[in-house]
């Protein structure tokens, strides 16, 4: 049985001291697909996962109770999922916590995951970090990806276990190996800064630009920077343009000024003095102000500043749309 795309809550952890500061905190990554059900109808259990992903949520409960009858872990996690969410029927931590709890007991490893994250959060029972971090362990033995990122965020925070910057790295590894891109980064900034590991530029910019490729934006805004610098990868200022360009487009603060100098001074891309305006007023709205940047807008003609307000302007007002 397959259920691409399941998602449980995200642990609000962030990295210490990361070498560029980051522009949106690590979380949990979708739960990866787990190993295929050995229920003999696997066909009929995966009814209830692609109604889950389509979002017919009734059909997705429905489908999901008769495989847990059958007593199929996985449907038992997916039960767990709707009522901690209240797709389709009405949010019930307690009610998840039971399903979770359920098929955790015959080894599914998203389920041992979930309760670790109800733990940390305190749903459908008191807060407890000790807990949670025991489930944590427990899931990343199972090999769940995303227990492993977290439970390094751990070791690397000094949160319930003793900070071993080794151990994180370790445990980042596992995560990164099985494609999650947020301990690529992880482990991309314990290399660029040698903690845990020995220091490698090289090693670095190679796993920023696989969490960058599966769109973690503080990766792709640090390996634009790689690109650009040469450190670590080959020097390519045009490839990093276009990558800063895309993170600004997500809202990156720092890609917006970073693609605002490259505007200004022509390198990777043609100069525009409109869009180096444009994504400089962007960027320093959101905090990333820039004094020399200050000092070519005032040197600007009135008209290209007006036309750089007018596209500033059309900006935060798709932005507001979007939200």
């Amino acid at each position: 049985m397959t259920r691409p795309g399941l998602r449980v809550a995200a642990m609000l952890l962030a990295l210490s001291a990361p070498a560029l500061a980051q522009t949106s905190k690590p979380a949990a990554p979708p739960l990866p697909p787990p190993a295929p059900s050995a229920n003999a109808n696997a066909a009929q259990g995966d009814t209830a996962f692609g109604a889950y992903q389509r979002g017919f949520y009734l059909t997705a409960f429905a489908e999901a109770t008769k495989r847990a009858q059958q007593n199929d872990a996985a449907a038992m996690t997916l039960l767990g999922e709707l009522y901690a969410q209240g797709l389709g029927v009405g949010r019930d931590d307690s009610k998840a916590a039971q399903w979770y709890k359920q098929a955790a007991s015959l080894g599914d490893r998203d389920a041992v995951f979930a309760l670790a994250m109800f733990a940390f959060e305190g749903r459908a029972g008191p807060r407890s970090g000790t807990e949670a971090a025991r489930l944590m362990t427990e899931a990343a033995k199972l090999g769940h990806p995303a227990a492993n990122y977290n439970l390094g965020l751990l070791y690397l925070q000094g949160q319930e276990y003793k900070q071993d910057f080794a151990r994180a790295a370790e445990l980042f590894r596992v995560a990164a190996d099985a494609g999650n891109p947020e301990a690529q980064y992880a482990l991309a900034t314990m290399y660029k800064e040698g903690r845990g590991v020995a220091k490698d530029e090289k090693q670095a910019a190679l796993l920023m630009a696989r969490a960058s490729i599966a769109g973690n934006l503080d990766a792709m805004v640090e390996f634009a920077i790689a690109q650009f610098n040469g450190a670590g990868t080959e020097k390519d200022e045009s490839a990093a343009a276009q990558l800063f360009l895309r993170a600004a487009r997500r809202g990156s603060p720092i890609a917006q000024n970073r693609l605002a100098r490259i505007l200004m001074a022509g390198r990777g891309m043609p100069a525009d003095a409109t869009e180096a305006i444009r994504w400089h007023l962007v960027a320093k709205k959101a905090g990333a102000g820039d004094a020399e940047l200050d000092l070519f807008v005032s040197k600007q003609p009135q008209s290209v500043r007006d036309a750089a307000d007018q596209a500033v302007k059309k900006w935060l007002s798709t932005e507001m749309a979007l939200r």
